[in-house]
């Protein structure tokens, strides 16, 4: 069993939360990001954003490793700032890509 937190864009949150479950059904305890409850892509105020990513790092010290949902390859800033700080961390990194081979 592994902690894992999984990053990646909101716009791959059907991924997510597929891997997600798959990840859990295998026995690993995931830790997965927050996504707004409507539509409302600007649900969430700057000050809500910045605590939201803090606490997003907050689950990756708490992890053994992240899972990046890189589908087609995308990495966007913010998950891009994630890996770097879960490398800072020596974390495990495992990218969906790499699974999907």
């Amino acid at each position: 069993m592994k902690i894992i937190t999984v990053c990646g864009s909101l716009k791959f949150q059907k991924e997510i939360m597929e891997i997600s479950e798959k990840l859990e059904l295998e026995g690993n305890c995931v830790l997965t990001p927050i996504y707004p409850t409507n539509s409302d892509k600007d649900a969430y105020t700057e000050e809500q954003v910045i605590i939201l990513d803090k606490m997003h790092k907050e689950k990756i010290k708490l992890s053994d490793c992240i899972l990046v949902v890189n589908v087609n390859n995308y990495i966007g800033n913010s998950t891009k700032s994630e890996i770097e700080f879960a490398k800072s961390l020596n974390k495990e990194i495992i990218y969906y890509t790499d699974l999907m081979k």
